[in-house]
């Protein structure tokens, strides 16, 4: 299994997405062959020096733009060529003001009619994952990297809840090119402040979709949404 061109990452870099880019570069240049088989998380963690749940999140973001296919029990895969199926937005075309705009204009119906459809059909299962990834974003990592992996895997989690796998793709894709805004906001706003705000954020979307209100939800994830957009600094449209 090939690791040797993989370089570890630094702390300053938004940890999923490049790692994601080695990744998929090895896998576009052939030395990860299709069909292949990706080296297991551990052994990726390790290598790229980050934990396991940020590789778990790289790993996400290339299924979502179809290099990578997960099996369950057995592991990850470089895509055959011929079954690639991929949308890719660069993620330096983001670093145009406009581009971005239009980006959160997009996720936003879609994250709040995710949020509305996961309070119908979330599964014990689905709960607990959302549960699991508020206790990330509420531990003692929330002042790291690691916090925004968590806040990814939320969305992840609440798009997954609405047992139809087109708002998983399309959240998830999104969401990742969406997170390295959340570090530019945490660089512009007191870190302790946001954090907090952001997390009552999304304790009220999880509350709202456990106690079964597709209203409630759809409201708390359309106020998450609007602060997260007045955090960076966007004006969007009133509904």
């Amino acid at each position: 299994m090939v690791t040797a061109g993989f370089n570890q990452i630094t702390r300053n870099e938004h940890l999923p997405a490049r790692i994601a880019v080695q990744i998929g570069r090895e896998i576009s240049e052939g030395r990860i062959a299709p069909g292949g088989r990706l080296p297991a998380e551990h052994v990726l963690a390790k290598t790229f020096g980050v934990s396991r749940s940020v590789v778990r999140e790289a790993i996400a973001q290339l299924r979502n733009e179809g290099l990578v296919e997960t099996r369950q029990g057995v592991g990850a895969f470089a895509t055959e060529i011929e079954r690639r199926q991929s949308i890719r937005i660069e993620q330096d075309d983001l670093s145009d003001r406009a581009s971005f705009r239009s980006l959160f204009q997009l996720r936003r119906p879609l994250e709040i009619e995710a949020a509305g459809l996961a309070a119908l059909h979330a599964t014990t299962a689905d709960l607990v994952r959302l549960d699991e990834a508020l206790a990330d974003m509420t531990g003692a990592k929330k002042w790291t990297d690691e916090g925004i992996v968590a806040d990814l895997v939320f969305h992840r989690a609440v798009a997954m809840a609405t047992q139809n796998e087109y708002f998983l793709l399309f959240i998830g894709f999104i969401a990742e090119r969406i997170s390295l805004a959340i570090n530019a906001a945490r660089e512009t706003a007191l870190l302790e402040e946001i954090v907090e705000v952001t997390i009552a954020e999304h304790v009220a979307i999880r509350d709202a979709i456990a106690s079964r209100d597709p209203q409630a939800a759809r409201e708390a994830m359309e106020r998450h949404l609007a602060g997260a957009a007045s955090r960076l600094d966007l004006t969007l449209e009133s509904f």
